[in-house]
């Protein structure tokens, strides 16, 4: 059985390349950073884990930063993210930053996806909540053919 860990990376919390070699020296098989690009400031949607949402969250890397200084200093630890909210992203740059990744980390990204829940997050990003799961798919499968097609 393989463990990992998931943990917001913040600006208060231990660093993504300190947290990483402490788990590959532990034999942890992998490290997972969620993602929101931004909590907006009046959001009416609530956190589905209870009445407060965490400080957490107005506060996480980007976590594709996070990985990349995981994988400078780690080199059998898996890093993962849980997850990307691939709406909220251009699909061209995205295929781009995990092909990146992937490589530089000598293959060991696990791309773990998700379609949001917080509503005003998405909306923001020009993604009506509803169609949010459609233009998903649709980004997937672009980015499929970024990586696959020449």
């Amino acid at each position: 059985m393989d463990f990992g860990v998931t943990m917001f990376p913040t600006d208060y919390a231990i660093l993504p390349d300190e947290l990483a070699k402490e788990l590959e020296d532990r034999g942890f098989e992998s490290y997972w950073s969620p993602e929101h690009t931004h909590i907006p400031a009046s959001h009416n949607t609530p956190w589905p884990g209870g009445p407060d949402l965490p400080r957490d969250y107005w506060h996480t890397y980007d976590p594709f930063v996070a990985l990349t200084a995981a994988a400078a200093v780690t080199t059998t630890l898996k890093l993962a993210t849980g997850i990307c909210l691939i709406i909220q992203h251009d699909p061209l740059t995205l295929a781009k930053q995990i092909a990146s990744l992937d490589r530089l980390s000598g293959g060991r990204f696990l791309f773990g996806i998700g379609g949001g829940w917080n509503v005003e997050e998405i909306e923001n990003h020009d993604t009506a909540f509803k169609a949010r799961f459609r233009q998903l798919r649709e980004k997937v499968l672009a980015m499929k053919e970024i990586w696959t097609q020449e």
